[in-house]
């Protein structure tokens, strides 16, 4: 670690070291370890801003979160809203030099489609799809779907990304091991070192659109030859590589070093996200103790959200928002319906008392907590804490990023290496609308991790689809959210905004989402 004198006088030998080629290589530290490299099998954050990296979408959302063509050159709508037409841009390769067609497409489509939230709506409204000569397909659906454009270009997990035909033919629910892109960037899979490095390198026959960049959309073009994911679980060691001049750009700086950071000349430590993530602690609804509901509502009077956020990110609420309900802060849904179970005064006792009448009778509660992801891993110490203290037996596990993306996507009871709980976040603009909010999902086996399974919420999610106006939407998102408190199928903590660090000498970084690689360039 290299602190004080030592990284002042290290940082003018790593200034001079970055002239030449290595001034063309950006270097990231990211929040944790890309422990699996496919977009569509995983929803974690890490895999899906590698996939935007490496595959181009057919839309991208700009920044008012519209969806504009990116690699479709243009998209047509029948009269009826029951066909999609879209043709590609001219001059659109894999990184293999293939060019994209419309079968790649639509096998791209299909796969993405079985495991996204958005997808699976389209899966129940696809009539068909095929392709319309060289350069086009159509989408047919059963009834007609606003939407479609903005589920293909949403920057969330899972992202529908542009594979090869070959590739995207892999079954959705094991992972590629062919990571041939059509992004502005190729993915060096052979100099691949989990935990360690991951490296991508600018797609030199990539056209971008000639259109300015614009979040997602717009031209994605690329000033660095080579980016470089350096991953450095330690805090300490990534803070002071950033004052050293051995890493331009940090992606989740650990709240305490935050003033430390600020304090670097030459570093600038600000929100890029500006959606922020909304903190939730998940449940498994397939084994006990969380499998009754009333077990799972009892938690709700010990949890103290602004514990929860100064844990993960200090005591500065201009990185936090609570109250947060089972939508985003300041977002059109956002509402008060029944927000008093979590508003209300705060009980340990209380809890222990519902804890006890749902009939909980002390069986262990394994909770897992990433170590290599400082922010989650804080929002999971402080779950363990509150879980003990209204009478739980909690069996807190700790693991890497990558082997607890593994271990939650088991079913199998806990004892038999499973689990009953986790804390994670998810991004602001996913939980903003009943839509492509995963944690709200009620359709069992065939959802996210968790397998919660409600036929209430399944209905209301499928009026919000079909909400003529936007009071109708918002008695609908109000009537979900006092769903959410009576089924407890995650408790929301709060809305993190985590700042970014990066050096002052980098330029156009693209703001209100996930760190984005394309327009950025060295002063």
């Amino acid at each position: 670690m290299l602190t004080g004198s030592a990284a002042a006088l290290a940082a003018p030998h790593l200034a001079r070291a970055q002239g030449g080629a290595a001034a063309r290589t950006l270097r990231f530290i990211p929040q944790g370890n890309l422990a699996n490299a496919d977009p569509v099998w995983t929803t974690t954050t890490l895999a899906r801003n590698h996939g935007l990296m490496v595959y181009d979408t057919l839309f991208g959302l700009n920044a008012q979160h519209q969806p504009q063509p990116q690699m479709a050159a243009s998209h047509a709508v029948s009269p009826d809203g029951l066909v999609h037409t879209i043709a590609l841009r001219e001059g659109l390769k894999f990184h293999d030099g293939e060019p994209v067609r419309p079968a790649d497409c639509i096998a791209s489509i299909m796969r993405w489609s079985r495991r996204d939230v958005l997808g699976q709506r389209l899966q129940s409204l696809l009539a068909d799809m095929r392709a319309r000569g060289d350069s086009a397909f159509e989408i047919a659906l059963r009834r007609p779907w606003p939407g479609l454009a903005w589920a293909l270009g949403k920057p969330s997990a899972n992202i529908c990304a542009i594979m090869p035909e070959r590739v995207a033919q892999t079954d959705p629910f094991r992972q590629i091991t062919d990571y041939t892109g059509s992004g502005p960037f190729r993915f060096r899979a052979d100099q691949w070192v989990p935990g360690s490095l991951a490296a991508y390198e600018r797609f030199a026959d990539y056209v971008p659109r000639e259109e300015p960049a614009d979040f997602l959309a717009g031209g994605k073009r690329v000033h660095f030859d080579r980016v470089e994911w350096r991953v450095m679980p330690d805090p300490a060691t990534a803070a002071a590589a950033m004052q050293a001049n051995e890493a331009d750009w940090w992606e989740q700086p650990l709240a305490d070093l935050l003033p430390v950071l600020k304090r670097g000349r030459d570093i600038a430590v600000e929100v890029v996200n500006t959606a922020g993530a909304l903190g939730m602690l998940r449940f498994n609804h397939l084994h006990p103790p969380f499998d009754n509901p009333a077990i799972r509502r009892a938690v709700f009077p010990a949890i103290d959200q602004r514990a929860f956020m100064q844990a993960a990110l200090g005591d500065d609420p201009a990185l936090w928002t609570v109250p947060a309900g089972a939508f985003t802060p300041g977002t059109a849904l956002a509402n008060d319906a029944g927000l008093e179970v979590l508003t209300g005064p705060r009980s340990v006792e209380a809890a222990k008392r519902a804890l006890a009448a749902a009939g909980y009778r002390g069986e262990p509660v394994v909770l897992l907590s990433p170590s290599d992801l400082p922010q989650q891993n804080a929002l999971a110490e402080v779950a363990a804490d509150t879980l003990r203290r209204i009478g739980m037996t909690v069996d807190f596990q700790v693991m890497d990023w990558g082997t607890l993306v593994q271990r939650r996507a088991k079913r199998e009871p806990p004892a038999q290496g499973g689990w009953n709980a986790f804390c994670t976040t998810w991004e602001g603009l996913d939980t903003s609308v009943p839509g492509s909010h995963q944690a709200i999902r009620g359709n069992g086996l065939e959802g996210w991790i968790g397998w919660a399974e409600s036929p209430r919420r399944e209905a209301l999610r499928d009026a919000w689809f079909d909400a003529a106006d936007p009071e109708t939407a918002r008695r609908i998102a109000e009537d979900l959210q006092r769903v959410v408190w009576d089924e407890a199928p995650f408790v929301p903590l709060g809305l993190l905004r985590p700042p970014q660090a990066f050096r002052r000498g980098l330029t156009g970084i693209i703001k209100g989402g996930p760190p984005l690689f394309w327009n950025v360039r060295r002063a």
